[in-house]
């Protein structure tokens, strides 16, 4: 069984393609386009490498394409694309509107280049079905809530991927197990004690914390929408609920222009003076740009509220958690969320931290009572892995 997972941008196409035959699990190829202005093109051109480099003969080989897809109004966990998921994707997209567009368009010109072919979708909300109604809810009407207001979470396979992967390496296999059925076993049962105590720490151009108990989610940082939680890149994160009707009258905006600010130039480019990525907001640090100091300063301060969030949830932690593009990559950034937290368990070692890099690497000191891990993201694997088991149940 062949599964393509295909990452979709509004300008850019990534996939990789993974080989489930005979038991096993390989990535057979991955690649991508960047600035595509021709998405039919785009499809055309993925499948001319895959079928160059030997790996599938013809579109048809593919057992499904998976995507990796935000939210949708009434749908959930991992369905098959058709026509009414992605109308309900279209439904809410004002809450996601640089990620559900996107989308949209690319599923249906698979959709229409490769109709053999079943679409299906693990939506990033999936993780966070079990979250309790206390963690999920906000204090609004009940029409609000029944309308979707709600805390969703998203970077769900991201943090899927940290519960299973950290239960292997901390030797609990039967947590990473159970962390691995999840969207099977609907009811997720509470597990005896001993638990197994995870906070993921996803930092990068989009970020989120999340607290992980025996593998599955019980609260996260995001909420009804991504440009919720830590500051994102060009996103805000949280906002006070009044803020917007503040600055429309204050400022004259229009509601569509003050969603476009949000969306697009706040966050850690909006503090920055107009950078977003952590490499040039760090450079511009150490040339004495206090501005550039303060979006970091607000990353991480924001990452260490809710890891305090979820250390009091979780009655402490047996592991801390860094993935994703900053996480994985950016000692730094990993040493001051660290910083004088020992008397809560958690000690850095700050050599190992220096000297890993996208890695997968136990970072604490020695006598730390906490696990301070790095894991890289595989995102991909966690939905064609989705994609597999929902392909195998319809089969059934």
């Amino acid at each position: 069984m062949k599964v393509l997972i295909a990452n979709l941008g509004s300008t850019s196409l990534k996939w990789r393609l993974f080989d489930f035959s005979n038991g096993q699990e390989q990535m057979l190829h991955k690649g991508g386009f960047e600035r595509v202005a021709d998405y039919p093109q785009a499809i055309n051109d993925c499948l001319g490498q895959l079928t160059a480099a030997g790996v599938i003969k013809t579109g048809a080989e593919l057992a499904a394409v998976g995507f990796k897809t935000i939210m949708a109004r009434g749908y959930n966990g991992c369905v098959r694309l058709d026509e009414a998921v992605v109308s309900a994707m279209e439904a809410f997209s004002d809450i996601a509107p640089a990620h559900n567009p996107p989308y949209i368009t690319g599923i249906r010109l698979f959709a229409q280049q490769m109709p053999e072919v079943p679409l299906v979708g693990l939506f990033e909300t999936a993780f966070y079905q079990w979250i309790s109604p206390a963690a999920s809810r906000y204090a609004v009407p009940e029409d609000w809530h029944a309308a979707g207001v709600r805390r969703w979470g998203f970077h769900g396979a991201s943090h899927k991927f940290i519960a299973e992967r950290s239960a292997e390496l901390l030797g609990r296999q039967d947590v990473a197990e159970r962390a691995r059925r999840l969207y099977v076993n609907q009811g997720a049962a509470p597990v005896a004690a001993p638990s197994l105590r995870v906070i993921s720490c996803h930092l990068g151009g989009s970020s989120s914390v999340t607290g992980i108990r025996d593998g599955v989610a019980l609260g996260t940082s995001m909420g009804l929408s991504p440009q919720s939680g830590l500051p994102q890149n060009n996103r805000v994160g949280d906002l006070d609920s009044f803020a917007l009707p503040y600055i429309t009258r204050a400022l004259g905006l229009s509601l569509d222009e003050a969603e476009k600010i949000l969306c697009q130039d706040s966050g850690l480019k909006a503090l920055s003076g107009g950078f977003n990525d952590i490499r040039d907001i760090e450079a511009q640090a150490r040339q004495g740009n206090a501005k550039a100091q303060l979006a970091l300063d607000v990353l991480v301060q924001q990452a260490r509220h809710w890891i305090g969030a979820f250390l009091l949830e979780l009655d402490g932690a047996d592991a801390l958690v860094f993935t994703a593009g900053i996480g994985e990559n950016n000692s730094t950034v990993r040493e001051a969320v660290c910083r004088n937290l020992s008397g809560l368990g958690l000690k850095l070692d700050p050599e190992k931290n220096r000297s890993v890099k996208a890695v997968e690497a136990v970072i604490s000191a020695p006598d730390s009572r906490v696990k301070i891990m790095v894991v890289p993201a595989n995102e991909e694997l966690v939905v064609a892995r989705e994609v597999k088991r929902f392909l195998e149940n319809a089969a059934r």
